[in-house]
């Protein structure tokens, strides 16, 4: 039995109560109070109290306000370039304890999060540095006229953030409409607002000014129409499921507001019989398994070549069996996995599961008991185990339906077009993976998937320089972010 480093015993500074961030400090909504739980225990973390509709009105006044007034929208390209650089500098010291309370909220492993979080500066250094670069240019046109183009903020931009990366999603939307001088209002989710929160305060200090950055609680069905409906609003960006997605979609087209969603995901990876089967294998499991499956490209179906099936997942239920030895308390960075959400996740993956009539090569269950790695107590959080479903067809369930959990459904094809076929037998089309040593094949396939990012021997590869591209097919979202 491991125990528990003492590097994860810190003392960390979590608020008991958070009030909603408006003006520049913390304070109180008059809504309902919203207990934050620790997934992998039950725990309550804090509480944070909802903010009104008339509160959410008044901050996006505030908002718009001080968009109006210009200290942020108006002041030179440089100066908002070293407020967002000096906002990166300050992040880089707070990483250990934000990665930490990342941790906590959504259960995910302290090393997913280390790595995850530590790049974040990255993406306000990415566009503080376009703010030096970026600039208009001068289009042709007829008669003696200069004809140019410039590039300017729109107002208040409303961002809806889910629960799996609170503040990776948060950035990669706060930093480009902060750098093109916009007002900011986050939602994030009601079950990981923390570290948001947190962040808000952090950018105040930094130099953002009052009201330019505001973060704002609840759950979505009681906030979304107040956000999304007031006519101040000018765009909206979601990240949600697709039921979610369609309301929220058509509030902003009634308010005529720019809208920009990402909807969720089902991706294939696509493992041809001249991969290198031993690199495919770690890389499937990373790619199905990490934050616990509840990532927007997890790859939820996992399609092995006829000719390396028996060999691949072979070897690839015993990585399974051996990541699942290894989930113990999501705060040892020896810990593989941590727990989903919530019990009410755990409880809807699990009926899925039930459902299926297809064979369950390893997992299928939920977790109790003791840790094999360090003695943790499973059986007080939402643990399901790494579940890998074999010969599912493309009308099951858990083919079609996104589960967002650590489950992957398996099935074999014989040719390319076979391959490409299963691939695209989906409603969504975010992202996808091939894993081929034949680069004329990775790059045809690539082209030929409906998926909006291909990775090619690869997963779950992020960059601020990158777009993250939503390919427009039914159901799956629409736009594209800046990241």
């Amino acid at each position: 039995m491991t125990a528990r480093p003492v590097e994860v015993l810190r003392k960390l500074t979590i608020r008991p109560t958070y009030g909603y961030f408006v003006n520049g400090g913390f304070t109180p909504g008059t809504g309902v109070p919203i207990r934050v739980h620790n997934p992998a225990t039950g725990e309550v973390l804090s509480t944070i109290t909802s903010t009104s509709n008339e509160q959410a009105n008044a901050a996006i006044s505030l908002a718009d306000e001080a968009f109006r007034e210009g200290k942020w929208s108006q002041a030179p390209s440089l100066h908002r370039s070293l407020i967002l650089s000096k906002l990166a500098r300050s992040l880089e010291e707070r990483i250990p304890d934000l990665a930490e309370m990342e941790s906590l909220q959504t259960g995910r492993t302290i090393r997913e999060m280390r790595a995850q979080l530590g790049r974040l500066p990255e993406w306000l250094d990415y566009y503080a540095a376009l703010l030096r670069t970026q600039s208009g240019f001068v289009a042709p046109t007829q008669g003696q006229l200069l004809n140019y183009v410039d590039r300017i903020p729109l107002g208040v931009v409303v961002q809806i953030t889910p629960f799996n990366h609170p503040m990776l999603i948060a950035l990669k939307k706060v930093a480009p409409a902060l750098a093109a001088g916009n007002s900011v209002i986050v939602k994030p989710s009601e079950q990981a607002p923390l570290t948001v929160l947190e962040f808000a305060a952090l950018a105040h200090e930094a130099g953002i000014p009052p009201s330019v950055l505001t973060v704002i609680n609840g759950t979505g069905p009681d906030l979304g129409k107040a956000l999304v409906s007031n006519p101040l609003v000018k765009k909206v960006d979601i990240t949600a499921g697709t039921a979610t997605g369609r309301a929220i979609g058509s509030l902003a087209g009634s308010n005529l507001a720019a809208y920009t969603a990402e909807l969720g995901g089902k991706a294939p990876i696509v493992i041809f019989d001249d991969a290198d089967v031993q690199a495919a294998i770690n890389g499937a499991a990373f790619a199905v398994f990490v934050a616990s499956g509840q990532t927007c490209v997890s790859a939820t179906r996992l399609l092995v070549h006829e000719q390396i099936y028996d060999e691949f997942m072979t070897r690839f239920v015993d990585k399974v069996e051996r990541i699942t030895a290894g989930i113990g308390d999501p705060l040892n960075p020896q810990s593989t996995m941590g727990p989903v959400i919530s019990q009410v996740s755990l409880e809807r993956i699990s009926a899925a599961v039930s459902r299926s009539t297809r064979k369950i090569l390893v997992g299928g269950y939920r977790m109790t008991g003791v840790s094999p790695l360090d003695g943790f107590d499973l059986s007080k959080g939402s643990f399901y185990a790494p579940t890998v479903v074999e010969d599912v067809s493309i009308d099951d369930e858990i083919w079609k339906e996104e589960l967002f959990g650590p489950v992957v459904a398996v099935a074999k094809f014989k040719d390319e077009e076979d391959g490409v076929s299963l691939a695209n037998a989906s409603k969504y089309g975010l992202g996808a993976g091939i894993w081929t040593e034949n680069l004329s094949r990775a790059h045809r396939v690539a082209k030929r998937l409906d998926a909006g990012i291909v990775w090619v021997n690869t997963h779950h590869r992020n960059d601020p320089s990158s777009p993250w591209l939503v390919r427009l097919v039914p159901g799956q979202g629409m736009g594209r972010h800046a990241s």
